[in-house]
């Protein structure tokens, strides 16, 4: 059997502050009167809940303004799904409302699962698609979803290990004497040595005379 009761503060799933509702009366009994969410249906009560609409109605207002700057937030961006799948563009699993609601928390922007409708309920191919999401009231924002396939390719090349350079260092010859390097040969034909290329050395100075 059911009883009326006034909502007097926001109560999820069920109505907001000053909304008028039936409920079972266990409900009512057990959680939503001693949580002091609702009062019951009299005159008293109800002439309460009259004195407090204007506020109720401010409140309202300010609901219907956040949802209209998350509904703009929304419609402004494409959200992109990265699914591994097939050369068809069947995807190995499906996107559903509640990933679509993780990756718009991932996002900065709060939104209940059930909030996000996706068509046929889940997403099973490649492809663009417009999901509907119910905001405050009768408002509502259509977000651009792109569903693409996962480059496993271009992941596997990144991490494997860099190819080794093309030219090394040669290791020292037997005598202990460092290669020479291989240069550009000089117009007449002849390539310089090594020996060429290094500053004369310098003289050490002669020692200065003892003084007594």
């Amino acid at each position: 059997m059911n009883t009326k009761v006034i909502l007097v503060r926001d109560v999820k799933n069920l109505g907001e502050e000053g909304d008028i509702k039936e409920v079972a009366r266990g409900y009512a009994r057990n959680y939503l009167l001693p949580r002091k969410f609702v009062v019951p249906h009299n005159k008293g009560n109800l002439a309460m809940i009259a004195g407090r609409r204007a506020a109720i109605e401010k409140k309202k207002e300010e609901k219907r303004g956040t949802a209209l700057g998350l509904k703009e937030r929304i419609e402004a961006l494409t959200m992109k799904i990265v699914m591994p799948m097939g050369d068809n563009g069947k995807l190995f699993g499906s996107v559903t409302s509640a990933a679509i609601a993780d990756e718009l928390g991932r996002m900065g922007i709060a939104i209940e699962r059930k909030r996000v409708e996706v068509p046929g309920h889940t997403i099973k191919s490649q492809g663009n698609y417009k999901i509907k999401v119910r905001l405050y009231e009768n408002q509502e924002a259509t977000l651009n979803v792109a569903v693409n396939p996962k480059e496993e390719k271009a992941a596997a090349d990144a991490s494997a290990p860099a190819a080794p350079a093309a030219e090394t260092a040669q290791p020292p010859a037997p005598g202990g004497e460092a290669p020479v390097a291989e240069a550009a040969q000089s117009p007449g034909g002849e390539a310089p040595t090594a020996e060429a290329a290094q500053p004369p050395a310098e003289e050490a100075p002669a020692p200065e005379p003892a003084i007594d």
